[in-house]
């Protein structure tokens, strides 16, 4: 745990605050409220989605690989009294069963993590046949091809921009794939 990690961690709410309330709030919110069954979420950072899954959510995972963000995670799932199983582990290399769940969830982690290909596969792996991967992120990286060459469906897209954030950080989309049937 470097002091890189931990002051990303301690910065992260601060510096998001602004592209939040322009609207990213919004995006995150309209995205999560479809989100149903047994949900996963990767890379759940501070726990900023927590409070945007509903009633038809069954059961939420919420995973975070680097320990100061997952600590700020269980602290904001505590405090919400959110039902929420929070566990450290990589999108590239996830802990579950093939075909665990209905729905994936992936806000602003697409674009950060190190190998995007091995972690959409692996989104993939755990969705079951006919389950949504649901997604806000690009930042200048090819993430939708990603997720048509592992084999998604796209069934709802925006192309849009991230408010209030740097030039090189604003491309953005927002959408919903489906995993093959077979």
């Amino acid at each position: 745990m470097g002091l890189r990690s931990r002051f990303f961690a301690f910065t992260y709410d601060r510096f998001s605050k602004g592209s939040e309330k322009a609207g990213l709030a919004e995006m995150r919110r309209n995205l999560i409220a479809g989100a149903s069954g047994d949900v996963l979420e990767i890379g759940g950072g501070t726990g900023a989605n927590l409070g945007y899954y509903g009633a038809g959510v069954a059961s939420l995972t919420v995973t975070e690989p680097e320990p100061p963000m997952l600590k700020r995670l269980e602290r904001k799932a505590r405090e919400q009294n959110s039902q929420a199983t929070v566990l450290r582990a990589p999108a590239e290399d996830l802990p579950f069963e093939d075909a665990s769940f209905d729905t994936v969830v992936s806000t602003l982690v697409l674009c950060g993590v190190d190998d995007q290909p091995r972690a959409v596969r692996e989104l993939r792996r755990v969705l079951r046949p006919g389950g949504r991967l649901m997604v806000c992120c690009d930042c200048n990286r090819p993430t939708l091809d990603t997720i048509r060459s592992a084999g998604f469906g796209v069934t709802a897209l925006e192309q849009t921009e991230l408010p209030k954030a740097p030039p090189f950080v604003r491309p953005l989309i927002v959408g919903t794939a489906t995993a093959p049937v077979a």
